[in-house]
Order: C-alpha cells, then sequence, then structure tokens
C-alpha cells in the first residue's frame, strides 16, 4: 500500500481541514462536500484523514463491520456469539463514479438463490463502508442510479439489496466525503442536502504559499516514506488531539441562547426543512469540543453556520453558493442574550437615519446618493435598435452592427417537455425514452454478461421444459445457467442539448431579448433537472461562436446567457453550420448521447449572397443526419412572417412559440385536451 500524503503536510486550505477535522471529531455531523477548481488538494486531503480516525473494534470474521458491543441482529453474517473485537483501522472506501450497481450494494447469486434457497451475498462497497468513510471523488458525475441508492442508505443508516423475493439487509452507516469541481456540473439538491458541510477551496495566490505548496509535493513525489516519517510526530499531535476532542464531545452543553441563534440564524437564511438546524447544533458542538471548551459559544454558531448553510439556500443551480456575512451577524445579534441587546439602547446610540437605520445604510443595502451623484438614466433617443421596432430591424436610424449591452433575463419559468423521438441507449437522466438499467421491464434476453436482473417468468419458461431430462425429484426447480433470462427494461436518458441562439439586431428589442433570455434560462433549468449535457451557440453580425461547449455544467451556459450581447446581421445559415460541427464531433466523442438541437430565433436570416437559401441548405444538412430539433419562435407582433415556422420544416422538426413554450400555457393546454379528446 503506498504511503498517503500527511494531512498536516497540506499548506493552507484551512476550510477545508477544518470540515474534515470536525467529521472525525463527531461524524454525526454528517460528511462534507468539498467544491473546488481542479488541482486545490480536495482528493488529498480526504485520503490523508483516513490515517488519523481513531480505530474501530469489530466482531471478528463479520464481513459487515459489527460493533461487538452492539452487533447488528439482521448482519447477514450473523448472529454473532459474545467476543472480544479485534481494532482495526477505520477504513476509507472509494466508490468511482463509474461503479455498478452490484458494486455498490452487493451481488446476490441468483440462481443459487432459485434452485437452493440459499442467500449466497458478497457485500459492496457500502458493506465496507460502514463505520468508516465512503469516499466519491467527481460526485456530481455519479449516476442518477448510484445517487439514489446512496440516498437511501444515508437516509435509513442500511442497505437492501432484493430480488425477485429475495432479500438481503445489512447496516450502512458512514461518513460521506464528496469531492468536485462545480464547472462539470452541479449536484441533484437531494444528495446535495445529504452533506451536513461544503467548503469551497481555491488555489492561493500568494507566490510564497504555491512555492512551498511545489515543494512539498516534489519531496513527497521522490520519498513518500521519507517525508511521511518527517511529519509523524505532527501527524501523532493532531490524532491526539480528536481523540480527546472526541472524549469531550459528551460534556460539551448546547444552551438556550445559542440554540435559539441557531433556529433564528437557519429561518432567516430560509433553508428548507429541519436538518440544517440540527447539522449547525452538531457542528457548533463539534467546534466547542475541538477548541476544548465544555459550552458552545456565539462564535461557534457563526462558524457552523458558515460550513452548514450555503450549499442549503440555493433556489436553483444558477444561485452562487455562500451567505451574506452582514446579515449572519445581524441575525446573531439580534437573537443573542438581551443583556447585550439592553446595553444597545441608551442615548449613545447615533441618531437613526430617515429610515430607521443606524447610519441611514440599510443594512447592506445600496447606500443613498446626493442628486449630484446619481447616474443618469439611459437616453430614449440615441438611435440604438433597442427600441425600434421588430416589424423594421433595417429602419433608417438603425445601426446593424451596433452591439449592445447585455440585457438582464426574464423571470424563468416551467417548460413543456421536450424530447427527442424514439429509443436510445444513453446516459441515465430524465428526458428521452431509452433502454436502461432501470424502468419498466419490456422483455427478456440471455445476458450477456453478469445477470444483473433477473426477469423470472422468462427463467421460468427457459427452465420449465427440461425439468424431467434433469432428474428432477423436489420441489425445487432446477436451474442452469443458460436458462437465466435478463429483464430489459426501458427509462429515461439524457440528451446533448444544444441552444443555437439569434443574437443580432432583429431580436434586439430589450423587452423581446430579456424574454428570450428567460426562455433559454428556462430550458437550461430544464436540462439541469433532467441530467443533460448542455452547450450554446450564438450568432450575430457575420459569424457564429460556441459561446460554450458542451458540458454538464448549466451553470456556466447561464452565466454565458448573461453577458450575451446583441446587435447585427443575423447570419442564421452560419449558426446553424456552427452547430453541425460542433454535433458532428460529439457524436465522435459520445455516440450513445442523442443530441437535441434547439434554435431560438425569429427565423430572419441577413447578410451575404443568398442569406435565406443559404439557411435552407444549412437546416437541411441536421434533417439529413436525423438530428431531433425544435425550434423556438421569437417573432413578436400583429404581423408576422411565419419564417421559423419554415425553418422548422426544414430542420424536420417542430416549431413552439414563446408563450407555448411555457408547461402552463393556454395554447398548450388546448392542444393537450384536443389530443386527449381524439385518443378517447
Amino acid at each position: 500500500m503506498s504511503t498517503p500524503y500527511p494531512f498536516t503536510a497540506i499548506v493552507g486550505q484551512d476550510d477545508l481541514r477544518l470540515g474534515l477535522l470536525l467529521n472525525a471529531v463527531s461524524p454525526a455531523v454528517g460528511g462534507v462536500l468539498v467544491r473546488g477548481e481542479k488541482g486545490t488538494a480536495k482528493s488529498t486531503a480526504v485520503r490523508a484523514l483516513a490515517a488519523l480516525m481513531p480505530e474501530v473494534s469489530v466482531v471478528p470474521g463479520c464481513r459487515f463491520s459489527c460493533d461487538p458491543a452492539s452487533p447488528d441482529p439482521a448482519c447477514p453474517d450473523g448472529p454473532h456469539a459474545e467476543a472480544a473485537g479485534v481494532s482495526r483501522a477505520a477504513r476509507t472506501v472509494e466508490l468511482p463514479v463509474g461503479a455498478s450497481e452490484d458494486r455498490l450494494v452487493g451481488a446476490l447469486d441468483i440462481e443459487r438463490a432459485l434452485s437452493e434457497g440459499v442467500k449466497a451475498f458478497e457485500p459492496g462497497l457500502l458493506a465496507d463502508a460502514h463505520r468508516g468513510i465512503l469516499y466519491v471523488d467527481e460526485v456530481n458525475l455519479l449516476h442518477d442510479h448510484l445517487v439514489d441508492l446512496l440516498l437511501d442508505a444515508a437516509a435509513m443508516g442500511a442497505s437492501y439489496v432484493e430480488r425477485e423475493g429475495v432479500s438481503v439487509r445489512h447496516a450502512a452507516r458512514f461518513l460521506l466525503v464528496g469531492t468536485m469541481n462545480p464547472e462539470e456540473g452541479e449536484l441533484r439538491p437531494q444528495l446535495l442536502d445529504r452533506f451536513g458541510l461544503t467548503v469551497e477551496v481555491a488555489a492561493s495566490r500568494d507566490t510564497d504559499e504555491r512555492v512551498e505548496v511545489v515543494r512539498r509535493r516534489l519531496a513527497y513525489d521522490d520519498d513518500p516514506e521519507g517525508f511521511a516519517a518527517r511529519w509523524a510526530e505532527e501527524e501523532t499531535a493532531l490524532r491526539e488531539r480528536i481523540g480527546a476532542a472526541r472524549a469531550l464531545l459528551p460534556r460539551v452543553v448546547l444552551g438556550d441562547g445559542v440554540l435559539r441563534q441557531i433556529a433564528a440564524t437557519c429561518a432567516a437564511f430560509e433553508v428548507d426543512g429541519m436538518r440544517a438546524d440540527i447539522v449547525m447544533a452538531r457542528t457548533a458542538t463539534a467546534l466547542a469540543a475541538w477548541a476544548g471548551r465544555e459550552e458552545v459559544t456565539a462564535d461557534d454558531v457563526r462558524q457552523a453556520a458558515l460550513l452548514a448553510l450555503p450549499h442549503r439556500r440555493r433556489r436553483n443551480p444558477f444561485d452562487a453558493p455562500g451567505l451574506d456575512e452582514d446579515k449572519l451577524d445581524q441575525t446573531l445579534d439580534e437573537a443573542g442574550p438581551q443583556e447585550n441587546q439592553e446595553n444597545n439602547d441608551g442615548d449613545d446610540d447615533p441618531d437613526p437615519g430617515p429610515d430607521g437605520g443606524g447610519d441611514g445604510g440599510g443594512g447592506g443595502g445600496v447606500p443613498p446618493q446626493a442628486d449630484g451623484d446619481r447616474t443618469p438614466p439611459p437616453a430614449e433617443d440615441d438611435g440604438t435598435p433597442s427600441e425600434a421596432p421588430d416589424s423594421a430591424p433595417d429602419a433608417p436610424g438603425r445601426s446593424a452592427g451596433a452591439e449592445q449591452q447585455p440585457v438582464a433575463a426574464a423571470e424563468p419559468f416551467r417548460t413543456k417537455m421536450l424530447s427527442v423521438p424514439g429509443l436510445g441507449e444513453g446516459a441515465a437522466g430524465r428526458r428521452s425514452r431509452a433502454r436502461t438499467a432501470h424502468g419498466r421491464t419490456t422483455g427478456a434476453v440471455r445476458p450477456q454478461g453478469a445477470l444483473t436482473k433477473l426477469h423470472l417468468s422468462a427463467t421460468v419458461q427457459a427452465a420449465a421444459p427440461h425439468q424431467r431430462s434433469r432428474g428432477r425429484s423436489g420441489r425445487g426447480l432446477v436451474v442452469r445457467r443458460d436458462d437465466l433470462r435478463q429483464a430489459t427494461r426501458e427509462g429515461r436518458e439524457g440528451n446533448l442539448v444544444l441552444f443555437v441562439v439569434d443574437a443580432s439586431g432583429s431580436m434586439a428589442a430589450r423587452q423581446r431579448m430579456s424574454a428570450v433570455k428567460g426562455a433559454v434560462l428556462s430550458l437550461l433549468l430544464d436540462a439541469y433537472q433532467r441530467r443533460d449535457k448542455v452547450g450554446l451557440v450564438t450568432f450575430r453580425g457575420k459569424e457564429a461562436e460556441v459561446a460554450l461547449p458542451p458540458t454538464s455544467s448549466v451553470d456556466a451556459a447561464a452565466t454565458r446567457l448573461e453577458s450575451l450581447p446583441t446587435g447585427g446581421r443575423t447570419p442564421l445559415a452560419a449558426g446553424l453550420l456552427k452547430a453541425h460541427d460542433v454535433l458532428r464531433v460529439e457524436r465522435l466523442r459520445d455516440p450513445s448521447r442523442r443530441p437535441l438541437l434547439v434554435v431560438v430565433t425569429d427565423g430572419r436570416a441577413t447578410g451575404g449572397p443568398e442569406p435565406v437559401a443559404l439557411a435552407g441548405r444549412a437546416a437541411r444538412l441536421h434533417q439529413a443526419e436525423g438530428t431531433a430539433s425544435v425550434v423556438v419562435d421569437c417573432e413578436s407582433g400583429y404581423v408576422r412572417l411565419g419564417l421559423a415556422g419554415e425553418l422548422a420544416r426544414e430542420l424536420g422538426g417542430t416549431a413552439v412559440t414563446l408563450d407555448e413554450l411555457r408547461a402552463d400555457s393556454i395554447a398548450g393546454l388546448v392542444k393537450d385536451v384536443t389530443a386527449a379528446g381524439r385518443a378517447a
């Protein structure tokens, strides 16, 4: 086994180290999620923590790490007779993002279960991690079916394996530690909430600190054992401090005053549920024990809030994580001991401002400005195309090549379901129909490898004709390997949703572009919830550009969308050709993920010779390759040219207006009712 990098040799990253150490002191805190850019010692710190964890006492020979003081009565290796336990180091078990379900929860021998009635069970990673650490690197890339299993185990403290009436249960209580790079996508809210704490890490910008990081890493790579020996004394001291804090933890007092501060803080930041309050209380208690104190203070509550709340206050994946520390301090002061508030009620307070605040500052609001300092509103008659009518994009007074400042997106809304027709075999998700490992059973086939999902009736039908020739004499069914049938299932897959957004002058009216951005933002939220990859192509002026290559990070796409400028002509063909190039590369890179092309435009095409004909030829390229497409028609006004509908026909796709894109739109409701009536 390779020598791990010493925990005490990590340079900087104070929040990361504190979050991990608090979980070592009190595993009830609930684990930690480490978010940050690549190359910031996230994995190094987690792996180094294992050497500091206290040893655990286990029942000899138990594959499920039962505690001899209170063995699990339902342990598959039990019941356990009274015996002295053996001590071993706490395990750090790594869950690869590409692991199979059987590798995580364990595998049941279905053939022996059917023919012999024996529960032959091979434990998985959840059993290995019991009473230890379960570490998931790049946890945001974990497949949904594995996330579901993790959520169940974390909620119940046990893992269940059930197959066709045969079930096995074992305890699975572990410290969940995950690392992720936010650029590659966000976590599902349910799993995010299961992490007790979260810390943000970034590489230091201090030259001396970076030099020290490189120096220590090179020394470790040259001689791991020698480097670890030089830090052995510090490691021992830290291990002893963790042990002392664990011993002190039961004696730490959580007073009513600090408990009120915890509740007030969670209420002020509007976090969902009560888990945040409980995690904050446990974290504050662990902080006090770590500091060697028997009483929790307001400073402990403040630090606990900074660790436990940032990831719980996000309402959508585009919200930046973090906490308003001024608001936090104000909340703690208001919920603090009454004596402090009475002392602040004297005549020495500054006179309240016009709004009642001490300095008139409004507590984090924008300070008032003198009349002479106010920025004048933008002129309405500056000749820019922002206020020009949509029906006259090239009217006199408009500058076709002028670039306008980005406008804010309108409020997002819930969109209609857009999907790729047919049956795919892509990554698990929630958009289009696909053959998946989970979902409703649609048939049975012979297993190509290890059997994972038994189709019981098909297996019995395959074995039944051979019972006499196999000498069956008892009640049991004689089943052989050739009889086993694998269930085929149909579920949902995630797709590559490539947005092609028209940012030309014809789209530049401010209210109109705000609505367009709101629609695209809504579709991005939908893509996030359906576990899609997304990409963004924009076109205006004379060319198109890939604003965001295909990625799992939909918040990166939202950021690009926010800063999208508008203006110029409408090179629609260039946008479609650029999208064609992006999809061609992605088909080579990830052939199983089917694309969905979403073109957001009013359908106009200008600039260059025969722009409309050229756009039609570019659209037919996508149709020839069978790319599923949707055109979001952004044309507005009483007089409509219907160009977006014509583009949809050239693409072989469908067209929807901005109003029809809403899931609760009247137009969509009428269509649904009509379709239902015809079906009836």
